[in-house]
C-alpha cells in the first residue's frame, strides 16, 4: 500500500500533507521505504508493529524518534504490559541475539481457541506463554526482528534460510517493486530458493541479472536458485502475501 502510494504515476497532483503517522506491519520494510515516507511525502513519524491475532493484533512497536535502521529492521519494543522472549526447541529462553520461536504473554493474549482445546493446547503453555509460530530475534536493547514463520523457513545444505531476511535484500535491488521467496526441492541440497519478483515499470531486468546481483549482497546459500517474474504477488485482504499460492500454483507472469 505504502509503495504504491510512493510510485503512483499522479501523486504530485494531490495533497498529502495530512499525513501524518504511518504504522508499518504484515510484510517486509524496506529501509529506502521508510526514508522515502519521511523524505518524499515528509510524514514525521514512521513506525513498525508486530502482532497477531491471538494476542490481540499487537504485542511490539517502535516509537517515535526510533531511527530509520530501527523501523526498517525491527518491529520494535513490546508494548506495556507485554512480555516477549525468544524461545529454543526445548521451550527455554535464548539470549539476545540468538534466533528462536517469538513467544509472548500478557493481558491481551487470547485464553484459547474456540471449541478446540488440542490447538489450544499446542499454543498455550501451561504458564501463559503463547507460542507464535514466528521465528525472531531480540536485540540488547529489546527490539525484536522477525526472521520468518517457522513453517516458511526451508534449509539448504544444512544451512537455515529465513525468505524475510532474503526478501528484505532481494528489496534493495531498484528494479525490484514486490518479492517473495519460496524453498522448492533440490536434488543435491535438499530445497533452494526460488524468488518471486514484481519489476518495477520500464524495468528490463533479468533472472540472470537478479541472480548475479544477489550473488554479490548475501550468503551463497541464501541466493535464489531461479527467478520467476510476475505482474503481482497474490494477497489476502489484510495484504499479506499468499505464499501457499506460490508453492501450489502457478500465477500469470509478465
Amino acid at each position: 500500500l505504502h509503495q504504491s502510494l510512493l510510485d503512483h504515476p499522479r501523486r504530485d497532483r494531490h495533497d498529502l500533507s495530512a499525513l501524518r503517522l504511518v504504522v508499518t506491519g504484515a510484510a517486509v520494510v524496506p529501509l529506502r521505504l521508510v526514508e522515502r515516507l519521511r523524505g518524499e511525502l515528509r510524514i514525521a513519524t514512521v513506525l513498525t508493529a508486530y502482532g497477531l491475532s491471538e494476542a490481540a493484533g499487537l504485542v511490539t512497536m517502535c516509537r517515535r524518534g526510533d531511527p530509520d535502521d530501527i523501523v526498517a529492521t525491527t518491529s520494535g519494543r513490546a508494548v506495556p504490559g507485554t512480555e516477549v522472549r525468544i524461545a529454543g526447541p526445548d521451550g527455554r529462553a535464548l539470549p539476545a541475539g540468538r534466533p528462536g520461536e517469538v513467544l509472548v504473554r500478557g493481558h491481551q493474549v487470547m485464553q484459547g481457541y474456540f471449541e478446540d482445546p488440542e490447538e489450544t493446547a499446542r499454543a498455550l503453555t501451561p504458564d501463559g506463554w503463547l507460542r507464535t509460530g514466528d521465528v525472531g530475534v531480540l536485540d540488547d536493547a529489546g527490539n525484536l526482528r522477525i526472521t520468518d514463520r517457522i513453517k516458511d523457513m526451508f534449509i539448504v545444505g544444512g544451512f537455515n534460510a529465513y525468505p524475510a531476511e532474503i526478501e528484505q535484500l532481494l528489496g534493495l535491488h531498484p528494479d525490484i517493486a514486490d518479492v517473495a521467496v519460496v524453498g522448492v526441492p533440490d536434488p543435491r541440497l535438499g530445497e533452494v530458493g526460488k524468488a518471486y519478483a514484481v519489476r518495477r515499470p520500464g524495468s528490463t531486468l533479468t533472472a540472470d541479472d537478479l541472480i548475479a546481483w544477489a550473488r554479490r549482497e548475501m550468503a551463497n546459500y541464501k541466493v535464489p536458485r531461479t527467478v520467476e517474474f510476475l505482474a503481482e504477488l497474490p494477497r489476502n485482504a489484510s495484504g499479506k502475501v499468499l505464499k501457499r499460492a506460490l508453492r501450489t500454483a502457478r500465477p500469470p507472469v509478465t
